[in-house]
């Protein structure tokens, strides 16, 4: 094996494994769609690190964690729904890369390149993943309790501002570290699909999240093996395999 894909398959097991993971809140939070949002969010960040040649993980930040101050802020302010704020902020953040982002590198920005991960990005991958993971562990059942009830979760002394905060917080991580590998297009997919097959696999909560863990990390292994193959995009190949298992996941709870 050579280093470059040691290098890519040891950052897609983290990454796959804890975008599954904050999947699996993300839907029992009936909030799918955020995650995809957010992905698009970054591409001011991004296309300024493709410009100038950095590191699209580190141009992704600033973008995602300006966007997600604002929709906290503005959640507090209108008291409008996260998903509708959401919508707002990545709708304006596409319109403003595209201003400036080169038409040449349109296709690195929204389905990423994982032939530029480099020893860097997997041990960015293997701290922020397991950092990341730890604290969704941590937030999830006071965020389920605030999704059942707010008013509950208040009497329970839980601050939900502050959890939501840290929540979107989780988000923009993983979204930020999964954007070389999937891309600002297809991130959105990566935190989705593999926990809605864990949905029809599970049969309590405990399954759900884990087993999404565990497909996350199966979509971008057999995705990144599929690339080194067939030489065609990592990004969309994770993403059709993850999609595959979520068929075959269909099948399973028919039976």
């Amino acid at each position: 094996m050579d280093l470059q894909l040691f290098h890519s398959l040891i950052a897609g097991i983290f990454i796959g494994g804890v975008a599954g993971y904050l999947g699996s809140l993300m839907i029992t939070k009936r909030m799918a769609l955020v995650g995809d949002a957010l992905s698009h969010v970054a591409l001011p960040g991004v296309a300024l690190a493709l410009i100038y040649g950095i590191n699209v993980s580190l141009g992704a930040l600033p973008a995602l964690f300006l966007g997600i101050l604002l929709i906290w802020l503005l959640e507090m302010k209108t008291k409008l729904p996260m998903e509708a704020l959401t919508g707002i902020v990545f709708t304006a953040s596409i319109a403003i890369a595209f201003l400036f982002l080169p038409e040449e590198k349109v296709s690195t920005a929204l389905i990423g390149d994982i032939s530029q991960v480099n020893f860097f990005d997997a041990l960015i991958s293997i701290i922020l993943g397991i950092v990341t993971w730890f604290v969704l562990r941590r937030i999830f059942p006071k965020l389920i309790l605030a999704n059942l009830s707010e008013d509950l979760a208040k009497v329970e002394h839980i601050k939900v501002e502050k959890y939501n905060f840290i929540y979107l917080v989780c988000i923009a991580l993983v979204v930020a570290l999964g954007i070389k590998v999937t891309g600002s297009l297809l991130m959105g997919a990566l935190v989705i699909t593999p926990a809605a097959a864990a949905r029809n696999f599970a049969k309590n909560l405990f399954q759900y999240s884990y087993g999404a863990l565990l497909m996350g990390i199966i979509s971008c292994v057999l995705g990144i093996l599929a690339f080194r193959i067939f030489a065609l995009p990592a990004g969309p190949l994770i993403i059709l395999i993850a999609s595959l298992i979520f068929g075959l996941s269909l099948l399973f709870k028919k039976q």
